[in-house]
């Protein structure tokens, strides 16, 4: 048996009393108090409300630490300080990647998104600006164990290199050869006994010590969790991060390998009941005076990268942020309380809710799980009206695996980066304005009436135009990332100005109904720059909505209707509220989102979070999803108030993320759609 000493002669008894105190294991005992206190310094640089690390949260993350370390018993002695070293190094990176990723995204890195890494090296300047030098600090470890490691393995090849020359001194006879090469043989198979047992015991206390809390937290104030994990703050707030990337690996491989997707017929049953609510509610013509009214136009829109509601009609040192869409709203109907509903994906997710009207997933993007699975979207339902749709994006094809999604979505043509002549270098590809003056060109060829979707890139994190392009004086905030994100917006606002220009010069501008929203927010959470630029001090609400809320313009062809509304609204509702104004019956489509132009709607929007307003409240939930633990605000007091007023609404938003979940993932609309024309 292994002692402090393995070259001393203790009792057998002392020898197992100073088992923990070996070199090898108290490496072990190291390795782990490392780890654990890493994982304490993610804890500390994520800042979410009722997410902190409590003692019994320090519980799971030790036992989480030796679920994921316990096999190295299994080792030879010397392969366990070599494999502890190398898990050392593996968690260091897998801890760095997850808080750099949770700077940009408030998220974890899932299987999913490692399916994506493909698109990381596009993000190399964002990466950069995460970056922070205390991060260091994770790997200040990985030297001093690679040096205790390197240390002790010369120790033992010098004590075996003695232990021969002594070996080789003495005479010994065949009988003693023989019988030393017996008890070594005898001595390895206890060993290797002795080390599966240590390995069982620790898998077991590994076992005990994560899988108890959380099915205490399970049991008792995260009820569900695992059934309706609509955020992945909610799982690693009960599990931890390295049980929260197991439960990751596991649902990744239930979905695509197992029975995750299959539904029971209850299950679907409930869909069904629920679309065929939400579609008998649909506006049909003769139902309102809009409903039809700009039947067969051209419909442009415009998602605007990173492009939030809080700079729109705001000025800085006397000069217009957003001068032209501040114009344009005069003639457009501008909706001032419109939401981004975006998780993972981001600007795909965008992408999908706006032209498919579903909720983002909870992990990684539609656009790169589920490519090949059928939706309702915006060109396959144009399609059917005689409308010909093209997708605009000055980028590589395969980004967010575009290039298969725009087909299964029924885009006739989708014009990509190799499409467009890079006469204006700027951040990640083409500038914006050279970008639209490209595509209006290619659209004054196309039959009419069309679809086109453009997808913009100038005001992309990490927001570093240069100074050739910058034309605000942003003062203090010169320099600064928020700065920065300033001057990106004002070009983007000046590209759109030239746009209008163009479209009216081709000859298309009074054809075409003409939409600009905003993809998601611009990561930069701060409230310092925030107050800065604003001018006033912001609350935790204020906060909450500015980084949840982007602009959405609607300039129809006329001019018409143009006016400020302050109906709650998000991206869901892009689609049925431009089929509305084409006149085209969506009852028959699988949409979740409201369409904007029905009063007889009620009006909730959620977010991926599970946050949600109806006007009236905001909810913000806890990040242990439990709904006692959000905060509710009154919209018209903006001040907290019965959480009680928000229960009804909770619970429909939980139900509707987990609805869109389940009917993206189990290819419903698909099974939904046959079973429809079998009955016809």
């Amino acid at each position: 048996m292994e002692s402090f000493n393995s070259g001393s002669q203790q009792p057998r008894w002392v020898q197992r009393l100073l088992w923990p105190l070996a070199p090898i294991q108290i490496i072990y005992w190291i390795f782990l108090i490392i780890i654990l206190e890493k994982l304490m310094y993610l804890q500390s640089n994520i800042h979410l409300p009722n997410i902190d690390m409590n003692d019994l949260d320090k519980v799971t993350a030790v036992g989480s630490i030796i679920l994921a370390s316990f096999w190295v018993m299994w080792l030879p002695k010397r392969g366990r300080i070599i494999a502890l070293i190398v898990l050392d190094v593996l968690l260091s990176l897998l801890i760095f990647a997850d808080l750099v990723y949770f700077r940009y995204f408030q998220d974890f890195i899932t299987i999913p998104v490692l399916m994506q890494a493909g698109q990381v090296e596009s993000l190399g300047g964002s990466i950069r600006e995460l970056l922070s030098v205390k991060d260091l600090w994770l790997f200040a470890d990985v030297i001093l164990l690679a040096v205790v490691g390197i240390t002790l393995l010369i120790l033992r090849i010098l004590r075996i290199v003695r232990g021969r020359s002594r070996s080789d001194r003495r005479a010994s006879s065949a009988y003693r050869a023989s019988h030393r090469t017996s008890m070594i043989a005898g001595n390895q198979r206890k060993r290797l006994t002795i080390g599966f047992a240590r390995g069982a015991v620790l898998l077991l206390l590994g076992c005990i010590l994560t899988f108890g809390p959380i099915k205490y937290a399970t049991s008792t104030w995260a009820t569900g969790l695992f059934a309706g994990n609509w955020w992945n703050m909610s799982l690693y707030n009960v599990t931890g991060l390295l049980g929260f990337h197991g439960y990751d690996i596991y649902r990744y491989a239930d979905d695509h390998f197992g029975n995750g997707n299959q539904l029971s017929a209850a299950q679907t049953d409930e869909i069904k009941q629920w679309f065929d609510a939400k579609q008998s509610g649909r506006a049909k013509a003769g139902d309102d005076k809009l409903f039809g009214a700009y039947k067969d136009s051209n419909v442009i829109v415009i998602q605007g990268e990173a492009f939030m509601n809080f700079v729109v009609g705001k000025s800085y040192n006397g000069q217009e942020i957003t001068p032209n869409m501040n114009r344009l709203m005069k003639e457009s109907m501008y909706f001032s309380q419109y939401y981004h509903q975006t998780g993972q994906g981001r600007t795909s997710d965008a992408d999908i809710g706006s032209n498919a009207s579903l909720h983002p997933l909870p992990t990684g993007s539609v656009f790169t799980r589920y490519a090949d699975h059928q939706y309702d979207t915006m060109p396959t339902i144009l399609s059917k009206q005689g409308y010909d749709s093209y997708v605009f994006h000055a980028y590589e094809p395969s980004f967010w695996n575009r290039s298969v999604m725009y087909q299964n979505m029924g885009y006739k043509q989708f014009f990509s980066k190799n499409d467009f002549t890079i006469d204006e270098p700027l951040g990640w590809s083409l500038g914006d304005k050279s970008f639209f003056r490209q595509s209006v060109e290619k659209m004054s060829g196309l039959k009419q009436p069309f679809y086109s979707f453009m997808i913009t890139l100038s005001s992309h994190h990490p927001y570093t135009l240069p100074p050739s392009v910058q034309e605000l004086d942003m003062g203090d905030l010169s320099g600064t990332t928020f700065g920065d994100y300033i001057q990106a917006l004002h070009y983007v606002d000046a590209a759109l100005g030239e746009m209008e220009s163009e479209l009216k010069e081709k000859g298309l501008w009074d054809k075409t109904i003409l939409v600009f929203y905003g993809d998601h927010d611009n990561s930069l959470k701060e409230k310092e720059p925030m107050e800065q630029f604003l001018g006033k001090p912001v609350s935790d609400l204020d906060m909450e909505q500015f980084m949840n809320q982007v602009p959405m313009l609607i300039h129809l062809p006329d001019g018409a209707h143009a006016g400020t509304y302050d109906i709650p609204a998000g991206q869901l509702d892009m689609t049925p509220s431009l089929l509305h104004l084409l006149g085209v019956n969506a009852s028959p489509y699988y949409l979740m989102g409201n369409d904007m132009f029905n009063n007889k709607e009620k009006k909730l929007v959620v977010l991926r979070t599970g946050a949600f307003s109806d006007g009236t409240i905001f909810y913000i939930p806890s990040a242990d999803g439990v709904f006692e633990h959000g905060t509710a605000y009154d919209l018209k007091t903006r001040q907290t108030t019965d959480i009680e007023r928000a229960r009804a609404g909770f619970e429909e938003a939980q139900k509707r993320l987990n609805i869109s979940d389940e009917l993206i993932m189990g290819d419903l609309i698909r099974q939904f759609h046959d079973e429809q024309a079998q009955t016809k």
